[in-house]
C-alpha cells in the first residue's frame, strides 16, 4: 500500500459561481490537505480524503470573504472544515462524500490524470485535474437576493476545480 499526500505548494483548490446572472466570481481555499492510498502507483484503487479550512476562503475581496465565512453561508465558526472522502474511483470519475455545514452528500467528480514524474530532488509525484459541479442549496447554502430586473444575485450551481500534485511518501 502506497501513501500519497497533497503537495500544497504545487496544488490549488477553487470554485466559481454566477454573480448577478452575468459572470462568474472565482475563489479558492488557501489552506487544505489530503491524502491518497493506492496499490503501488495504480490510482484506480485509490482511497482519497481531503479537507479544506473554511476560514481560508479567498475570493480576492475581503468583504465578500467575510460574508462567505458568516452564518449566512459557510458558518465557519461552527463548521470550520469542508471534507471529501472517496467511495469509488474508476480512473476518470471519482465518487465520494462531500461534507460541509454538517451535511454530507455524494458527488461525482471528473478526474484527469496528468501522469507521474520525479522532481529534481528525487521525489515521486503524481498530477491530477479534478472538476465537478454541485448545487449549493443541497448543502443548505440558501442565502440569496432577488434582482430588480429578475434573477438572483448568486447562482445555485457551483463549479469546482482542483489542480492537485501528490507526493509519494517513503
Amino acid at each position: 500500500m502506497a501513501k500519497w499526500t497533497i503537495d500544497s505548494a504545487h496544488s490549488e483548490v477553487g470554485f466559481k459561481v454566477k454573480h448577478l446572472m452575468i459572470n462568474n466570481v472565482r475563489g479558492n481555499f488557501k489552506t487544505f490537505s489530503g491524502e491518497a492510498e493506492t496499490e503501488g502507483d495504480d490510482f484506480k484503487t485509490a482511497k482519497v480524503s481531503f479537507q479544506a479550512e473554511i476560514n481560508s476562503i479567498d475570493t480576492g475581496n475581503e468583504q465578500r470573504d467575510g460574508h462567505l465565512k458568516s452564518a449566512e453561508f459557510f458558518n465557519a465558526e461552527t463548521y470550520p472544515e469542508l471534507k471529501f472522502s472517496s467511495t469509488s474511483f474508476s480512473g476518470n470519475k471519482m465518487t465520494g462524500d462531500l461534507t460541509f455545514l454538517n451535511v454530507t452528500k455524494s458527488v461525482t467528480l471528473d478526474v484527469d490524470f496528468g501522469g507521474t514524474a520525479k522532481d529534481p530532488w528525487g521525489n515521486h509525484k503524481a498530477g491530477f485535474t479534478v472538476t465537478g459541479k454541485i448545487n449549493r442549496k443541497d448543502w443548505g447554502l440558501n442565502w440569496n437576493a432577488a434582482l430588480e430586473a429578475g434573477g438572483v444575485l448568486v447562482g445555485e450551481e457551483v463549479s469546482l476545480t482542483a489542480e492537485v500534485q501528490l507526493l509519494k511518501q517513503a
